[in-house]
């Protein structure tokens, strides 16, 4: 299962927040919903958040193994 717990930790970390992501950056509300409860999202987005908050993908995702639904 693809977990973004990352994101989250990373998120806190950098000067960004759900805020300035949704009206700054113009990321989806509807993405950081999906972030939250570990629902898919596309690699093009993972290319973005990694651009905004200068990172790497293991900063947004983790593969968490036997947790498949």
């Amino acid at each position: 299962m693809i977990n973004y717990d990352p994101f989250w930790k990373t998120l806190e970390k950098s000067s960004e927040t759900w805020y300035t992501l949704v009206n700054k950056h113009h990321i989806n509300p509807g993405t950081l919903h999906r972030l939250k409860h570990n629902l898919p999202i596309s690699t093009v987005t993972i290319d973005l958040l990694c651009s905004i908050l200068k990172c790497e993908t293991a900063d947004i995702i983790k593969y968490v193994p036997g947790k498949n639904k």
